[in-house]
């Protein structure tokens, strides 16, 4: 059985000409040559302003000297693709594949091994790398998951980390998130030891939803990424130090990060739209580089574009909307806008009894650090659609009554608006009708409403 429509095949370009053919309208090629400086992103941004969120394959980027493949997240309907559904049921298939997870499986060989660069070869000169933002220090790898294996269990952490060339074979980078990798970083230094570590860039768009999922410490998103796939992901290892990566990888480094090493970085472009600076300024010694013949550069547009949102929260909420819904049957949906950056989120809910929406408000804020603002609405409500949820706050939302405050709790580093030290307040509106609430709401009947879109089609024929 194939595990996505689009084959079995867990290499990036057999997803991307396959999805190219069946829906030529949902990619832009563009022949033209590009700077590296700026251009992508001004393409992206250009485009997101018309309300488009094509995926976007640049044939001549610069001098990089291979095709730029960016904007792969942007749009939902297009990640649901993957999954053979619709956005409306995106959730549920995300998590029912998550909660089947399969062991990886070891290869001798893939494309990732086709040509491997050690000693004096080894130059980051051989890595293409774009400047996204005029704020940012220099150019990025914006798609860096950084694999880091338990030396005991062998277990695997995936995370994303921003990261620029510092050196011909060292790399800075932040691990800002201060999350699993930070933690076998501090175990590696209390044994006075570096940790290895391996830094895929570019794979297929599985993989990298998987390394955006958030598992408990111990848990390998390599087998999430498996179960994604409805197959082992395929691993090679690293020829010196032996960590497992896609085999169909488009490009992977490998050294190790001292935690006693510093090197500056940033600022970078970041989510909240602000360039930010504040990074833990960590060091990747190189001690190999692999890439496939004829790679592609699949990158991430930074700062608070639909894509770098995307791709970050919606393993998030997929795994929001499936804790919510266990413990309150209320709720209905889940949603974190992109007009909120990571900070925002939307649940809609039939609320049985008063106070129900409070309690649900308080659960979402407690579980997710990035939240400062969630505000609840009843399931009528499209919460896909910033007005809509706007509307429902103007006419069913008291502010004496119906908003509480807690101060005082870790957020994210990110945030320019956190204090020095980390903390934040967060803030829950509830803007559901409620038991009391006197309003009928006006509507069209389905008949009208037929006879209307008839009627304009006709008149768009006519013209």
């Amino acid at each position: 059985m194939a595990n996505t429509l689009f084959g079995e095949s867990q290499d990036f370009h057999d997803f991307a000409t396959e999805y190219r053919r069946q829906h030529p309208d949902d990619v832009l090629t563009v022949e033209t040559p590009l700077s590296a400086d700026q251009d992508i992103t001004a393409l992206i941004d250009a485009l997101a302003a018309q309300g488009r969120q094509p995926m976007l394959m640049c044939d001549r980027v610069g001098d990089l000297g291979v095709p730029v493949v960016s904007n792969v997240f942007a749009s939902r309907e297009r990640i649901a693709r993957l999954f053979g559904v619709t956005p409306a049921k995106l959730h549920d298939t995300f998590q029912a594949r998550a909660n089947a997870p399969l062991a990886p499986r070891h290869v001798e060989s893939g494309p990732v091994l086709d040509q491997v660069y050690r000693g004096k070869d080894l130059d980051l000169a051989r890595l293409p790398m774009l400047r996204h933002f005029a704020s940012d220090r220099g150019p990025y790898i914006t798609n860096a998951v950084i694999v880091a294996e338990d030396p005991v269990t062998g277990v695997a952490n995936l995370s994303y980390h921003r990261s620029m060339r510092h050196a011909r074979q060292a790399l800075a980078t932040s691990l800002h998130s201060r999350g699993h990798l930070w933690r076998m970083l501090q175990a590696t230094r209390e044994r006075g030891q570096a940790l290895p570590v391996a830094m895929v860039i570019g794979a297929h768009p599985l993989f990298m939803l998987a390394a955006a999922a958030r598992l408990p410490y111990g848990s390998d998103e390599r087998a999430l990424a498996g179960g994604l796939f409805g197959a082992p992901l395929e691993l090679v290892r690293t020829p010196v130090h032996g960590i497992g990566v896609p085999a169909a990888a488009e490009f992977v480094l490998e050294g190790t990060i001292d935690a006693a090493d510093y090197a500056d970085e940033g600022p970078f472009g970041e989510f909240s739209g602000y360039s930010s600076d504040r990074s833990t300024n960590n060091l990747l010694r190189l001690d190999s580089l692999m890439r496939r013949r004829a790679p592609w550069l699949v990158d991430i547009v930074g700062g608070n574009y639909a894509e770098h949102l995307t791709l970050a929260r919606l393993p998030r909420e997929a795994e929001m909307s499936e804790k919510l819904r266990a413990r309150f049957p209320s709720v209905r949906a889940v949603h974190y806008p992109n007009s909120g950056t990571h900070f925002h989120c939307y649940v809609a809910l039939d609320q049985s009894r008063d106070g129900e929406a409070r309690q649900i408000m308080l659960a979402l804020l407690g579980w997710d650090p990035y939240l400062k603002t969630v505000i609840a609405v009843d399931s009528d409500v499209d919460i896909t659609d910033d007005s809509q949820v706007l509307w429902a706050l103007a006419t069913h939302f008291q502010p004496h009554r119906d908003q509480f405050i807690v101060d005082g709790l870790p957020g994210s580093p990110l945030d320019p608006s956190s204090s020095v030290d980390g903390t934040t307040s967060r803030m829950a509106l509830d803007a559901t009708r409620g038991s009391s609430f006197d309003g009928i709401r006006a509507r069209i009947d389905e008949a009208a409403r037929a006879r209307a879109l008839e009627l304009l089609s006709q008149q768009r024929s006519e013209a």
